[in-house]
């Protein structure tokens, strides 16, 4: 698998999670009809979460880091308000199309202290996913795209934990070896400095075998908005589901809250080590899902001609 593959499998499960995730904020949508394999009717429109993650795929490159200036610009650029961003969200990227400095907005918000939200983690798993195999750059990189829009420590290190999950994940499927879930949290942790998110992540992995419902309530379902409270389920989830995008994803309605964000997040990481063959993203699913920016499709393959 190239890097490239591995990242649009990622975007593909990241997107899909998302926008099916979001159709169990209206009303008749039940996860008992998900469960019996009645899905939402009509097109499932995605949210601000796979909107992100779009502009990340299309500054990601071969041959050099992320460019922080040109994200934040794709970010205020690309951004629909309707998409469902927070309020916060919203300020910062209207004042970065405005022409403001990302980095001085990203320091002001929420009186100073910077955004601890999810959304640095929400969009962030297709850039994991190109660097399966070398989670240090993994990490690194992931620190940048957050710092464009999260200033707090703990926003930060949510991406980060999301972007070592699918680095990891990547790697295993081109090693062909499915991690344990402790190993799979083990490697996270081991990127991460003292902070509220790596807590919970180690709390995830000692309740790694308990059931959804219990992990949630532990743990969290994103129902703050705030990384600590939304990547240590989400990772306890794509531990105990790796190889099972379907069950990853009926995991997240199961659990409530934030559904679309948990559902991006687990789908982002789950689809890079399964794809979308057995055990990965539903064919069905895949077409139900709103068709993705132009920009950031995933390319046509190439005839035996090459062309």
């Amino acid at each position: 698998m190239t890097s490239w593959e591995l990242c649009y499998d990622s975007l593909d499960g990241l997107s899909v999670g998302d926008a099916l995730g979001a159709q169990f904020f209206v009303p008749g949508t039940s996860l008992a009809d998900l469960r019996a394999g009645r899905l939402p009717e009509g097109l499932w429109p995605w949210t601000d979460d796979t909107e992100m993650a779009c502009s990340i795929v299309a500054e990601l490159n071969d041959d050099r880091g992320l460019d922080q200036d040109r994200l934040a610009a794709g970010f205020a650029e690309r951004f629909e308000p309707y998409r469902g961003y927070g309020g916060g969200a919203v300020v910062i990227l209207r004042q970065i199309r405005a022409g403001g400095d990302w980095r001085e907005i990203a320091k002001a918000a929420f009186d100073g202290r910077g955004s601890m939200g999810n959304g640095a983690a929400m969009r962030v798993a297709p850039l994991g996913a190109f660097h399966a195999g070398d989670s240090r750059t993994a990490a690194l990189e992931a620190m940048r795209s957050a710092e464009v829009t999260h200033a707090h420590a703990e926003g930060i290190l949510g991406g980060v934990a999301v972007a070592v999950a699918a680095a990891e994940a990547g790697w295993a499927r081109r090693v062909r070896h499915r991690p344990e879930g402790t190993e799979l949290l083990d490697a996270v942790l081991g990127y991460l400095t003292d902070s509220r998110v790596r807590t919970e992540i180690g709390r995830a992995r000692r309740l790694l075998g308990v059931g959804v419902a219990e992990a949630a309530y532990e743990l969290g379902n994103g129902s703050q908005v705030i990384a600590p409270d939304t990547v240590p389920f989400a990772l306890w989830v794509a531990a105990t589901h790796l190889d099972d995008y379907p069950s990853a994803i009926l995991a997240c309605v199961e659990a409530g809250g934030d559904v679309d964000t948990t559902a991006a997040i687990v789908g982002g990481i789950v689809a890079t080590y399964t794809g979308t063959g057995p055990g990965g993203v539903p064919a069905p699913w895949l077409e139900r899902r709103e068709p993705l920016p132009a920009f950031a499709r995933r390319p046509a393959p190439r005839d035996a001609a090459g062309k």
